[in-house]
């Protein structure tokens, strides 16, 4: 079962942003399906690491586009940002306490909803304020 399907309403038409997006997605998607396999498994905390290095990485490059174009709500998108990589830690947090049990319920609760939300508010906004494809970053 598919965690999160990519839908083309998640794309900004930044090249760079959307093919990252696309990677975090499948990535998710593989970390939900181990979960399901092995919550408290040694493959989840490797994925866990995976994707908070990942996203961390990509946030950066937003937020070094939301700077380059004066983007006007940069604060708040970087605000968000920062709220999911709290609540990743904090699932990182407890599958290393041994809290295998929560850490499938965490995932699904914060990072499907916060993705798909961000994707169509933050995301789309800042595509669509920075003119999409009009930004060349690689």
């Amino acid at each position: 079962m598919t965690f999160i399907a990519w839908q083309a309403e998640f794309e900004t038409g930044i090249p760079s942003i959307d093919y990252e997006h696309q990677e975090m997605v499948e990535l998710l998607n593989q970390l939900h399906g181990e979960l399901d396999r092995d919550p408290d498994g040694g493959a989840v905390a490797d994925f866990l690491g995976e994707v908070f290095a990942n996203i961390s990485a990509h946030f950066a490059l937003e937020e070094k586009i939301m700077r380059d174009t004066a983007y006007d709500e940069y604060r708040l998108h970087k605000q968000d940002h920062e709220q999911l990589l709290d609540a990743i830690r904090d699932i990182m947090d407890d599958h290393h306490t041994g809290h295998f049990g929560d850490v499938p319920d965490l995932l699904a609760g914060r990072l499907k909803n916060w993705f798909e939300d961000h994707f169509r508010n933050f995301d789309a906004r800042l595509g669509h304020m920075s003119d999409g494809g009009a930004v060349a970053h690689s």
